[in-house]
């Protein structure tokens, strides 16, 4: 047994983050920790990684009862962590990165040929394709991941935490990341893999550990369990399918005519003549591999982005190029792909972010003047509903997981029942439970006869929730199919490039 985790206990007050966990890891084993947001799957890992110190419990590593003080004690120890959200210095080249606290050295001097040649060479070992000179804030979410898997590699880790480190990631960079994995394993390595993708559980992992409100509800062999399975030991029930009932659509509600962007400094076509349309009572689904016009397209609609041709009519409003509240105003909502840059303000607390845009309404305010009480009664009651585990309404949004900063976004938006939603990525993090949870709304604002315009990454979602699905491919619209003759296979093909 190379670690254990043996009544791992962990308090904060009265609140139990962690529950007298036992968790063990085996050499040269993926060992996957699954759970919805607030089961206390970080909180876990950051004691062994050091960065917590358990109430009770104790860690043993290689048969030797450990106190880890820190993170250097870990690192000692050949445990490293890759965080979920990504620790690098965006102006530094991916070598300074990886060798960050660890430079080598040419005399006194730091010796940045060596760097760069004992990183590439570290990559190449371990089948990852990077440049160590590109510079890191200008690399992909992917080729960031794998920068913070080397810099762990070269700190000379044999336990590797990797905290859902697919949450911001495409599907083509997701199964890079999942071969790496399994070559680290090759190569000698024992990886914990914290994460809610039950597809990713089974793909990878060997054995699976379930928590649910800080307690281990099962460890399984991967190969003996499903993904029914191990839904039910994360939610404690059984997860319900969310039927796309049949119905009549109604008028147009979001009109996109030949709409048209480029890039200013190479005046490559970001959005080539998009034409489309979402009514009353609908939702369309718009596929693609992300970087094909997906980004650019949602700017253009809510206004992030000026377009350079064609227009955007909303209930027959022309909104082409307004500011972002005059479309706001106008009817739309708007669940942003990008929690952290589009969808909050990380230093405010709950109660700003929940209330962005809605401070003003009557309900909140009169003559200027909020109404403290019912702001916050909405805000507690909407947490409440959407099920964002926070310690209180006055904390901080950055101290809350990423799943729940996304409930809490997708509360906001949905809850301002305006006629047109464009919800993007709108379940990236979140669990199956909560999956579940804003699949149901979309599906309910959609059966009241709103509108509404979804973009993932996730085919499984597009497929499930929409009734026409739309492609998008070098910033066109590379086909269209309605929900009884798409498929995966289909929508897959021209996502590539391919003809259908």
């Amino acid at each position: 047994m190379l670690l254990e985790l043996n009544g791992i206990t962990k308090k904060y007050g009265d609140f139990t983050a962690n529950d007298h966990i036992n968790f063990s890891l085996n050499e040269q084993e993926i060992h996957a920790i699954v759970g919805e947001n607030g089961a206390g799957k970080t909180t876990l890992m950051r004691m062994l990684y050091g960065m917590e110190k358990p109430t009770s419990g104790e860690i043993v590593v290689s048969g030797k009862k450990q106190n880890i003080e820190s993170p250097n004690d870990a690192i000692a120890l050949g445990i490293g962590m890759v965080h979920q959200h990504f620790m690098l210095f965006p102006p530094f080249t991916i070598a300074e990165n990886v060798v960050f606290h660890n430079e080598p050295k040419k005399g006194w001097r730091y010796d940045r040929k060596k760097a760069a040649d004992e990183v590439a060479q570290l990559a190449a070992k371990f089948g990852m394709n990077i440049d160590p000179l590109q510079i890191a804030g200008d690399a992909p979410v992917g080729i960031q991941q794998r920068v913070e898997i080397l810099k762990v590699l070269y700190q000379g880790a044999d336990v590797i935490i990797l905290d859902e480190p697919t949450a911001v990631l495409t599907p083509i960079e997701v199964k890079d990341l999942l071969a790496s994995l399994r070559e680290l394993v090759r190569m000698g390595k024992s990886i914990i893999l914290i994460t809610h993708k039950l597809n990713e559980v089974m793909e990878v992992s060997d054995r699976v550990t379930v928590l649910r409100d800080g307690k281990v509800t099962g460890t399984l062999s991967t190969k003996e369990t499903n993904p029914e399975e191990l839904s039910s030991l994360m939610v404690g029930r059984e997860l319900k399918a969310n039927p796309l009932p049949e119905q009549e659509t109604g008028s147009e509600v979001l009109s996109v005519t030949n709409i048209r962007m480029k890039d200013k400094d190479t005046e490559k076509k970001l959005l080539d003549n998009v034409t489309f349309q979402v009514h009353h009572g609908e939702i369309v689904g718009i596929a693609g591999v992300s970087g094909n016009g997906q980004s650019e397209l949602i700017q253009a609609i809510t206004g992030l982005a000026p377009i350079e041709n064609g227009s955007v009519r909303l209930n027959g409003t022309d909104l082409s190029n307004k500011t972002v509240k005059q479309i706001r105003d106008a009817g739309l909502s708007h669940i942003p792909e990008d929690r952290y840059l589009w969808g909050a303000a990380k230093e405010a607390n709950l109660i700003d972010n929940m209330m962005m845009t809605d401070y003003i309404k009557p309900n909140f305010q009169k003559s200027g003047v909020l109404k403290l009480k019912a702001i916050r009664k909405y805000v507690a009651d909407s947490l409440k509903k959407f099920n964002v585990k926070a310690t209180s309404i006055d904390a901080s949004a950055q101290y809350l997981s990423g799943g729940n900063l996304q409930k809490l976004i997708a509360a906001r938006e949905i809850q301002k029942n305006t006629p047109f939603l464009l919800a993007a990525e709108p379940t990236r993090g979140v669990d199956i439970g909560a999956m579940e949870f804003i699949h149901q709304q979309l599906i309910e604002k959609r059966n009241n006869g709103d509108a509404v315009l979804l973009i993932s990454s996730e085919l499984s979602e597009v497929l499930a929730l929409s009734d026409r699905i739309l492609v998008m491919y070098e910033g066109k619209i590379a086909g269209e199919f309605d929900r009884n003759n798409a498929s995966e296979e289909k929508l897959s093909i021209l996502m590539a490039g391919g003809n259908n």
